[in-house]
Order: C-alpha cells, then sequence, then structure tokens
C-alpha cells in the first residue's frame, strides 16, 4: 500500500470518527444519559474520598436506604406510606392552589380595575417564602393538617397567579383586532383568543406551581409531622444519617419530576396548537 493511499484510509478513518462522535454527542439521550453517569461517579468519588469528616452518603449507600425504608417502617409507616402521606397534602394544596389562583391571575390580567385592587396586595405577600409562615400556621391551626396543606399552599399559589397573569397580559392585541373583523364579540374575544392563547402559560404555571409544592413539602412538615416525605430528611437529619436525608430528597425530585412530565403529557392533550404558536 502506497503512503498515498494509506494516508487516504487514515484521512477516512478519522472522518468516519469525527462523524460517529457528532453522531453520538449530537444525541441529546445520550449526553442526557452521561451527564447523569459523570454525576453519580462524582457524588461516589466524594463519598469514597470522605468528603466533609465522612459525612456523605454515596448513590450506593442511598439505595440500600431506600430499600430498608421500603421494607422496614419508620414511625409506624413504609416509605410508600410517607411518600402517600406527603402526595395527598401535595395535592390537596396544589388543587385548592388552582382553584383560587387560576381564576385571580385571569382576573388580574383581564380587567385593569381588579388587578389595580388586588396587584398592590399581591405584591405584599409575593416576596413571603413558605417557611415564614410557619410560626402563624402553628398559631391559626395548631399542627393539625391544616397547618401543613396551608403552608404548602401559600408555596404553590403565588408562581400560580404570576403565570396566568402573565398569559392573559402577553396575548397579541392584534388577534383581537382580527376577531373584531371577522364580526366577533365581547364574548368570542375570550372564549377563542385570550383563553386558547393562554393556556400555554397557564399550564407552565401549573408546573411551577406543583414544583413548588413539592419543595414546600419538608417546610410544611417541619410543623409537628410525624409522617411524610419530609418527615424522613428531619428523621435523618436528627439521626445524622445523611443517607436517608438524600434518600428522602430523591423520592421528592422523582416524584415531582413524574407529576411534571404528567402535566406535560395533559398539556400536549389539552392545548396541542402550542407548537405552532411558537
Amino acid at each position: 500500500m502506497s503512503n498515498f493511499e494509506l494516508s487516504n484510509e487514515l484521512s477516512t478513518d478519522q472522518s468516519n470518527f469525527k462523524s460517529l462522535l457528532t453522531r453520538v454527542f449530537g444525541n441529546k439521550k445520550v449526553l442526557y444519559v452521561l451527564s447523569l453517569i459523570i454525576f453519580f461517579l462524582l457524588w461516589q468519588w466524594m463519598h469514597i474520598t470522605g468528603f466533609h469528616n465522612q459525612q456523605m452518603a454515596g448513590p450506593i449507600q442511598v439505595l440500600q436506604e431506600l430499600g430498608k425504608m421500603a421494607t422496614h417502617k419508620l414511625a409506624g409507616h413504609t416509605l410508600f406510606g410517607h411518600l402517600y402521606i406527603s402526595f395527598r397534602r401535595v395535592i390537596i394544596a396544589f388543587l385548592i392552589a388552582a382553584v383560587i389562583g387560576v381564576p385571580l391571575g385571569i382576573l388580574m390580567g383581564f380587567s385593569p380595575l381588579a388587578n389595580a385592587i388586588i396587584r398592590p396586595i399581591f405584591e405584599l405577600f409575593k416576596p413571603m417564602p413558605p417557611i415564614s409562615w410557619i410560626s402563624l400556621a402553628i398559631l391559626w391551626f395548631g399542627i393539625s393538617e391544616t397547618s401543613k396543606v396551608f403552608i404548602i399552599l401559600i408555596g404553590a399559589i403565588v408562581p400560580l397567579i404570576i403565570n396566568c397573569y402573565n398569559g392573559i397580559r402577553v396575548v397579541d392585541g392584534e388577534l383581537y383586532h382580527v376577531i373584531r373583523m371577522l364580526g366577533g364579540n365581547r364574548r368570542h374575544e375570550i372564549f377563542q383568543v385570550m383563553f386558547p392563547a393562554s393556556f400555554p402559560t397557564i399550564f407552565a404555571g401549573l408546573q411551577i406551581s406543583l414544583s413548588m409544592a413539592w419543595a414546600s413539602v419538608l417546610a410544611a412538615e417541619l410543623v409537628g409531622a410525624r409522617e411524610g416525605v419530609g418527615f424522613i430528611i428531619v428523621s435523618g437529619m436528627n439521626q445524622s444519617n445523611t443517607a436517608m436525608i438524600f434518600a428522602g430528597m430523591v423520592v421528592i425530585a422523582i416524584t415531582a419530576f413524574a407529576i411534571s412530565a404528567g402535566l406535560s403529557y395533559l398539556e400536549r392533550w389539552v392545548c396541542p396548537w402550542k407548537v405552532e404558536m411558537h
């Protein structure tokens, strides 16, 4: 084989290799898996090297802790029992937030008068995190289930109102002009323009609201809770058991991801025109 042929063959091999790398690393699913693998390897390395005085459970230890909690009871419940209790609290608070927040946000966006009345009061409460309401929740509702739902509700309702308000406000004004030119009335503007155009933003608000509800679970279950995923995390902290803490965090993250994915699927079914709008 001549030097010229060998050079061409090497050049072809290099080109094929680069093409393969481009296909592999240009695939979002491959990058997604690789990022997770790197993350878990780094996490395990931090555990092995004794990060923070050995107070760093590795992913293997967390999986073992999850398996243990799935079969052994903690405060009278297995992991699935605690998950069900937290899930029930989140869903109740989220539904209440949706019933209050969606109409309120739409009203603020649709009516300048309502916006002028409600917006200043809303701006006062918006910066307050759910954890700041714990003391009041205890004074008002004691350490009952109501106080926990109330704290989660506070975390869920704010982003929902904001997204519903913005969803109405960002509707292109030209769409209203078009419907009027076609002979439409105010009812047509609301039901054929405003609601369909704002649905994607409202659904985004529902997803964010649900994520915030799950983020508020720990704060809510600091209120004298003896059950729930937040209680697992607090128990791990009290026992200096980082594997239990991480296990509770993983359960919250996976559950929130699953519910968010479910809402995304529902969004594609309810408003399939979203892709056409962007």
